[in-house]
């Protein structure tokens, strides 16, 4: 459950001293980049993050070329192989990756980062470790004292830590009851909202996703394919027809996977395939804050609708129908049950919240900055990001914004989608369908 990106950047790469002093410097402003998880004795409590006294920045800064040419396509085969291997559990679960060699007298960096560390929407925001708002910044430096790790709690600590975490969930739960008596009409309109919202994921429990020749078992390796596109064209697109950005990139995705149903021999009639949309709900208080803080909403593909523009309407209808509902809601309830379960519950919570028979692939859209990044004085050009395979899902897509484009990632199995290139030229192509009928509407109306 790593995730990701793979950015271009424009110039010669640094010198690799350079790069690390540009980290070392900014680490103080992520401390759980130097932590790692430690599980108490016999999984008694909650895992919790402590300190790694043997953190060494050179074993999470990778260095590599690609061989000439260095195109394109070599440095996606090699995001493949990166995301084919798991990170290390016993140390901060994350890699960062210099790769020299790209044509055009540009390199990249590689980001793996655990999905438990960070999410999306608070990852745009973490990434300023690493890259600066202009060419030329003021030099960002740590004015305490070197960092010094916490030696590592024993295991009666590790217990007590565990169990203090609990125990901060129970004031809050404790605190919400006092509420509750205060305002009893309130609180059982809260919990009867809450209480439908659950209903409604029990509820998409029973009504599994279609079976897809994308939910088979997958194996550890991967293949990875990026897609560059502009925002502009979304947003044409979303002011032709109605609907919201990511409507117009679902009913995309929904178009592509028509297509690759079709090119496996499969019939499309009257089958909508689901997608996993996390959504952040974190506050803009939280913005700069470690952790998840993610709840998700199953929407539809239609891919029985031929037509574009009809499945672009039914896509928005939808969506909007999902936001009014109580789905949101009731997953957000059941992640903060979390907050207060032991292991064993927490997991069984986790799979009602995501459970892999709900949906046949992930598509997450993150909004990125709409200007231009840099890293030691060189811009960022072009930034893709990379998901995670859930059990028996060989496919997931991962949408960013950034600078004015539109940039898809997909990540597959490297058995089960050996042609996943068709997919992302098919996404390229419904994207391209879209805005020529965008502009033939614009043409009819001037």
């Amino acid at each position: 459950m790593h995730i990701g990106g793979v950015t271009i950047v424009e110039g010669p790469p640094p010198a690799m001293e350079d790069f690390l002093e540009q980290i070392r410097r900014r680490l103080h402003l992520v401390p759980r980049y130097r932590q790692k998880l430690a599980h108490t004795a016999l999984d008694s409590g909650r895992p919790v993050w402590i300190d790694d006294p043997s953190f060494n920045l050179d074993y999470h800064i990778r260095h590599t070329a690609l061989p000439a040419p260095g195109r394109w396509e070599q440095l996606q085969d090699l995001t493949a192989r990166i995301f084919s291997q798991q990170l290390d559990r016993s140390k901060p679960l994350w890699e960062m990756w210099l790769i020299e060699g790209l044509e055009d007298d540009r390199f990249a960096l590689i980001t793996k980062t655990h999905h438990s560390l960070i999410d999306g929407i608070a990852g745009v925001d973490l990434a300023t470790v690493l890259f600066d708002l202009s060419p030329d910044p003021p030099p960002v430096t740590n004015s305490g004292r070197p960092w010094q790790p916490h030696s590592e709690p024993g295991t009666v600590q590790l217990v007590a830590a565990g169990l203090a975490g609990a125990l901060r969930a129970g004031v809050e739960l404790a605190e919400g009851a006092i509420d509750a008596l205060s305002h009893p009409e309130r609180a059982i309109a809260r919990a009867r909202e809450a209480a439908e919202g659950v209903g409604e994921i029990i509820w998409a429990g029973l009504n599994p996703a279609p079976e897809t020749p994308l939910n088979v078992p997958i194996g550890p390796h991967r293949r990875f394919v990026g897609i560059t596109s502009e925002l502009e064209d979304f947003k044409a697109v979303k002011n032709a027809f109605g609907g919201t950005v990511n409507d117009v990139v679902l009913a995309i995705v929904a178009g592509a996977m028509r297509s690759f149903l079709i090119s496996r021999g499969r019939r499309t009639d009257g089958v909508e395939m689901r997608a996993l949309v996390p959504v952040s709900v974190r506050t803009e208080d939280e913005r700069l804050g470690v952790g998840n803080r993610l709840v998700v909403m199953r929407g539809p593909l239609p891919v029985y609708i031929a037509d574009p523009l009809n499945r672009l309407r039914f896509v928005s209808r939808a969506m909007e129908g999902l936001k009014e509902s109580k789905q949101a809601l009731g997953a957000e309830v059941i992640a903060g049950a979390q907050n207060f379960a032991p292991p064993t519950i927490l997991a069984q919570a986790s799979r009602l919240n995501f459970s892999t028979r709900l949906f046949n692939l992930i598509v997450t859209n993150v909004p990125g900055p709409q200007f231009p990044l840099y890293v030691l004085g060189r811009e960022m050009l072009k930034a893709i990001p990379v998901a995670f395979l859930p059990e028996n899902h060989a496919l997931a897509i991962a949408i960013m914004s950034y600078n004015g484009q539109m940039n898809f990632g997909l990540l597959g199995d490297f058995d089960a989608l050996p042609d996943i290139d068709s997919i992302g030229e098919d996404i390229a192509d419904e994207l391209a369908n879209f805005v020529s009928l965008a502009r033939e509407s614009v043409a009819a109306t001037a």
